[in-house]
């Protein structure tokens, strides 16, 4: 297609994309640019332009601006609902846009605690983890949340985007729920994912001094056209961080975890060696 074709946007394949063809059709009818339609608004046109197109959710304050400048009597805010439904999937609330950034991030960068991060996870890894923290779950439940955290994971069939990079505490190479077999088959997956290049690990020894850092995980990502965003989680609640000064403090702690961690050549040794001693039973 050439640059700047309009793309026609087919409005029947999901929520979002009927709400963004909608979108198009009202602010085209007004005879706006997307330039226009986001004036006076803190959004830009880039921004609108992936809401049109079904890529990125429509935050409410701009849901509401939009109605005021199009006229449309609270049409676009009332319908956000069911969009942030229908793009949240089996995802929770609170971490669906992340799952939904981690798509346009430029570079990811994570800091694993106690778990291996989700991007990582064999479904077998998913599905202990998902079973561990909500044992109510049915088992269709259970299947439906392993399988979006694997869609998740496709990212890395790019070749290069995102950049990604991973500290792992040594304690996750260690025993888990999982069966000698299923641990090595996780572990042997980080390092092809590394083999692949299309991730840099580390990994912090027993001994660092990072138990300010213990309690808790962390995310980065960096966007070719949005400020860079934090992101924090505990097992059932998760907290976006976009104040710049926040972003910029969490990132200092980050930069002084990867000081203390192993290079990624002496990260995939322990990997891969973890991973051999499971083969071998030890």
């Amino acid at each position: 297609m050439a640059r700047g074709q309009r793309k026609d946007i087919d409005g029947s394949e999901n929520v979002p994309s009927f709400y963004g063809t909608e979108l198009r059709f009202q602010r085209e009818a007004a005879g706006l640019t997307l330039e226009k339609l986001v004036e006076g608004s803190f959004y830009g046109a880039t921004y609108l332009s992936e809401i049109e197109r079904g890529q990125r959710r429509m935050p409410l304050d701009l849901a509401r601006h939009v109605d005021r400048v199009l006229g449309t009597d609270g049409f676009f805010e009332r319908r956000c609902h069911d969009v942030r439904k229908a793009k949240q999937g089996a995802h929770a609330a609170y971490f669906a846009p992340i799952a939904e950034s981690e798509v346009r991030a430029r570079a990811i960068e994570e800091w694993g605690n106690a778990l291996i991060p989700g991007l990582l996870q064999t479904p077998e890894y998913a599905r202990a983890v998902i079973n561990c923290t909500h044992g109510l779950d049915l088992p269709d439940e259970v299947e439906a949340k392993v399988r979006a955290r694997m869609k998740r994971a496709s990212l890395f069939e790019t070749p290069k985007k995102p950049e990604y990079w991973v500290i792992l505490h040594e304690s996750l190479l260690r025993p888990t729920v999982l069966s000698g077999a299923e641990m090595a088959e996780q572990l042997e997956h980080i390092a092809g994912l590394v083999r692949r290049r299309r991730i840099v690990p580390q990994i912090l020894p027993w001994n660092s001094e990072t138990q300010p850092f213990m309690t808790m995980a962390l995310k980065f990502m960096e966007f070719e056209d949005e400020p860079p965003i934090a992101y924090t989680e505990g097992p059932y609640h998760g907290q976006t961080v976009d104040e710049p000064g926040l972003v910029k403090l969490y990132r200092k702690a980050y930069d002084r975890l990867r000081a203390a961690a192993l290079p990624p050549g002496a990260s995939l040794v322990r990997i891969e060696q973890a991973a051999e001693d499971y083969r071998n039973g030890k």
